[in-house]
Order: structure tokens, then C-alpha cells, then sequence
């Protein structure tokens, strides 16, 4: 993307559907499971809330639609159609829109496949996380290897993108072990993986086992960086340019939703826990919302607004947030942009050390991080804004 067009990164719409059929053991997601919910309600809610936002964001073209979670793929069809709809009666939509849905590859959710596409989605993508059976279960999820490949064929039988996701460095898992599934994963014909090291979270099932001494055979701190390199060289080889830190993609198949974030567009969020970021009446709105589904369902038919908070973004906090975000993509961080938000928040010596060393490159207004450094991003982010 061209230095002119980074300040004009899209508009996206991000709806939070807030349940599952179990909570996963490694997730800190804004996710519960209930046996029951009343999808019409639901509908009702959000409707209500995109009809607000609109009147907060006119006149802009959506470009991208998400539906995440938590696991939307249990919405009904018919819920998923109601808000695309309301979408574009309070929006213009790109010719081209990209409407993404994340579903779990069970068997009953694949069935609505057919019904989310005639709502309006065009790209899946999938949950898959391993491609090994034992563990599956040892990660809390609810599908086996040939489910998945199942639902992923499926998937791929309707919609022209589909992606899925793969958590790797797992317990006990090998170099090549991750070898053999990630060459499998890349065999399968997506278009789009997310790739993401096993992460131990506070909150979490596996951060209070981990916190009793009870999560072993996780890796040491070389072979997780043994495992990194060795993904960003693998998908490299098979034409899956790690566009962002953790997702690679074949050229023109990058998630247009997720590059609205990191290049610092503008987006609003509807659905508990949701966030937005959105110009309006000359400032930069960053909102949040109640994190529990009843709370707020509550808040929209009580107040007539989901968000828990709703804030005037400083010109140093837009750059920030900017400069955070854009280094975790290949095209990096456009220098111009961030000095008119502010000068001061890096400073050319400490840039031209990083570079001297290495962990950053500069060409022209261009600041980027080159792939293999970017096992150390946070450390670079540390320096950069110390």
C-alpha cells in the first residue's frame, strides 16, 4: 500500500457474538457458554446499536464486515442475514466488501454454511487450531482432524476464501512434528492461515494450571524461536508471505478486516466486549463495551447504548496506538503519518540504532520490522517508545 493511501486504511464493522458450546483452556477471549439464547433478542440489540453508530459515522463506505468471538458460527443464518442487511441500510458498501465469519469446524455448524453465504458472507474463517487428535482434546476443543478437514472441505466448496487458524508450540510437540502439520495445513488449499504460538494467559484454565506447576512439557524459550523461524520459512517456501506477525497469506488474500486495525482505520464495534475506533465531529472515538452478554443486552434496551466507555483519543495516543499496530505488518509504519500525529513520540537516535543493528529497516517514509526480527517486536516497541 502506498505511503498516500496508508491514511486511508477502510471502515469496518465488527460484530461480537459472545457465546460458545465450551470454553477453551487457553482462552482469554470475551466468550461464556449458555444453553440457551434467544437469537431474536439478539437481533434486536443489534440493530439497535448499529442504527446508533451510523449516526455517529455518516457518509462512510464499509469496506469490511467481521463476525468474531466467541463462536459465530452458532448464530443462525437468519441473525447473521438481519445484520448484514441493517448494515447496508445505515452504510454504503464496497463493491467489493469483505464479510468474514468465524465458525469451529464441527459438523453442525458446517451445515450453515450454505445459509451464511446466502446471508451475505463471503469468507470463513475456520478454528482449527491442530491437526492431531490427542492434541485437540488436550486444547478443550469439541472437533477431531477429520471433522475439520471435513468442515474445511465443506467450507471450500462455498466460499471462494477460507482460512483457518493453527496454534503451534504446544506440549511436547516437536520441531517435526510442527514440520508435518504445517506442511499438511498448507496442502489443504486455504488461501489465509493465522498462526499463533500457544500462549499461557492469566484467567484462563491453563493459566491457573500453569500457576500450580500442573502445564508441563511446554517448550523452552530456544525452540519456540526454533518453531517461529521455522513457520515464516515453511509458509514462505509455499507462497504464504507472512504479511502480518502471526498471518500469512497468498498475495491479495490478507484479511481486509484485520488490516483495517493495523494500519490504524477506522472501525466500530457492536457486541459485548467490543471495541471501536472511529472519526467523528473532528476527534478520534475509541469505545469500549460491557463485557457480559446480559449486562449488555441490558445497557442497549435500557439505555439505548451497548459501550461501557467512550473517549476522545490525544494526538500522542492516535500515534502510539498507530506505531503499535502498523510494525506488526511486512509494509511496516508510515514515518510521515506518525510525525503528523506526533513528532516526539520516537526519536531519529534511537531509530538509526535499531536499524544500525538490524531490528528496524528504513526506506524513504517507510519504518518496518524485517521478518526474522520480528520475534523481538515487543522488545523493539520497548526502545522505540522508552
Amino acid at each position: 500500500m502506498s505511503p498516500e493511501n496508508w491514511q486511508r486504511a477502510g471502515f469496518g464493522v465488527y460484530v461480537h457474538w459472545p457465546y460458545c458450546q465450551a470454553k477453551c483452556p487457553y482462552c482469554d477471549f470475551n466468550s461464556h457458554v449458555s444453553s440457551n439464547v434467544d437469537q431474536s433478542a439478539w437481533v434486536r440489540a443489534y440493530i439497535s446499536e448499529l442504527d446508533r453508530l451510523a449516526a455517529l459515522t455518516p457518509d462512510r463506505v464499509v469496506s469490511s464486515i467481521f463476525f468474531g468471538g466467541g463462536t459465530p458460527s452458532l448464530m443462525l443464518p437468519e441473525t447473521v442475514n438481519a445484520i448484514i442487511e441493517q448494515i447496508r441500510k445505515n452504510w454504503r458498501s464496497a463493491n467489493d466488501v469483505e464479510i468474514t465469519l468465524e465458525a469451529n469446524p464441527t459438523s453442525v455448524e458446517a451445515s450453515r454454511f450454505e445459509g451464511f453465504k446466502q446471508a451475505g458472507v463471503n469468507r470463513i474463517s475456520m478454528g482449527i487450531q491442530a491437526l492431531n487428535d490427542t492434541d485437540l482434546k488436550q486444547l478443550g476443543r469439541l472437533h477431531s482432524v477429520s471433522e475439520a478437514e471435513n468442515a474445511f472441505g465443506t467450507a471450500r466448496s462455498i466460499f471462494e476464501r477460507v482460512s483457518f487458524d493453527l496454534i503451534y508450540a504446544r506440549q511436547d510437540q516437536t520441531a517435526s512434528q510442527w514440520e508435518a502439520e504445517l506442511t499438511r495445513a498448507l496442502s489443504m488449499a486455504a488461501d489465509h492461515l493465522s498462526l499463533y504460538q500457544l500462549t499461557i494467559e492469566d484467567g484462563t484454565a491453563f493459566g491457573d494450571r500453569f500457576a500450580r506447576g500442573g502445564l508441563k512439557g511446554l517448550p523452552s524459550e530456544d525452540l519456540s524461536a526454533d518453531l517461529y523461524e521455522m513457520t515464516q520459512d515453511i509458509t514462505e517456501a509455499h507462497g504464504f508471505s507472512a504479511y502480518e506477525v502471526s498471518n500469512h497469506a497468498k498475495v491479495g488474500q490478507e484479511s481486509r478486516h484485520n488490516l483495517i486495525y493495523w494500519r490504524g482505520g477506522d472501525y466500530v464495534g457492536v457486541g459485548p466486549g467490543a471495541h471501536g475506533r472511529f472519526e467523528s465531529n473532528a476527534q478520534r472515538i475509541a469505545t469500549e463495551t460491557h463485557l457480559a452478554p446480559i449486562d449488555w443486552l441490558s445497557a442497549v434496551d435500557q439505555h439505548a447504548s451497548g459501550e461501557s466507555l467512550a473517549s476522545s483519543l490525544s494526538l500522542k495516543e492516535q500515534a502510539l496506538e498507530y506505531l503499535l499496530m502498523s510494525l506488526r505488518l511486512t509494509e511496516g509504519c508510515d514515518l510521515d503519518r506518525l510525525h503528523e500525529l506526533d513528532g516526539s513520540l520516537i526519536s531519529l537516535l534511537k531509530v538509526n540504532e535499531l536499524a544500525d543493528s538490524g531490528h528496524l529497516k528504513v526506506e524513504g517514509s517507510r519504518m518496518y520490522v524485517p521478518t526474522k526480527e520480528r520475534i523481538l517486536l515487543n522488545s523493539i516497541l520497548g526502545q522505540l517508545v522508552s
